[in-house]
């Protein structure tokens, strides 16, 4: 998008009127596809808000040519990946199945993985690291080529092929 483009190049160079115009075009998308992977809204409302504060002080670093809204994107991935990391390493209370942590409510597309997969399956997801599980989501559940999965990760293309081939390697080693 050449529109995207200038906007970019303009708040890099500190214009406030074009990045709230860029923040309006692209926060409803962003927004949703945040929610569809982070189970608590108001994480998924503090990334998106990390998100352009990090295209505020990264626009310069935007080369144009790619697909802005999927360079957007990759920015919030790592948002949300970085938030899963820290909360991997977060001592966990252990609920036995069936009880609701207060407060946490599964996602829609953990409850559609839930109903579809049994609880070995989805067992062995959540061991994978967070970057397997971006790359098996990307590709698996919404369907992404391997050339669309790395633009939307940032990642080179031979990554993604390699992060999958090991979450699928783990995944059958996890479920034999």
């Amino acid at each position: 998008m050449g529109g995207d483009d200038a906007a970019l190049r303009r708040i890099a160079a500190g214009d406030r009127a074009v990045f709230q115009a860029f923040y309006r075009a692209h926060s409803p998308w962003l927004s949703v596809r945040l929610r569809r992977r982070c189970p608590d809204p108001e994480l998924a409302a503090e990334l998106l808000q990390e998100t352009f504060l990090a295209v505020w002080r990264v626009a310069g670093g935007y080369r144009g040519g790619a697909d802005a809204a999927g360079w957007l994107w990759s920015i919030a991935l790592s948002r949300l990946i970085d938030s899963q990391r820290r909360a991997a390493v977060r001592p966990r209370t252990v609920v036995a199945a069936g009880d609701e942590v207060p407060g946490r409510h599964p996602s829609a597309e953990d409850e559609a993985l839930t109903r579809v997969w049994d609880s070995a399956v989805v067992e062995a997801l959540q061991q994978l690291s967070p970057e397997l599980r971006a790359v098996l989501r990307a590709t698996v559940l919404d369907g992404l080529s391997v050339r669309e999965t790395a633009v939307l990760l940032g990642v080179p293309e031979g990554t993604v092929k390699t992060r999958a081939m090991r979450a699928r390697r783990q995944l059958r080693e996890a479920l034999s």
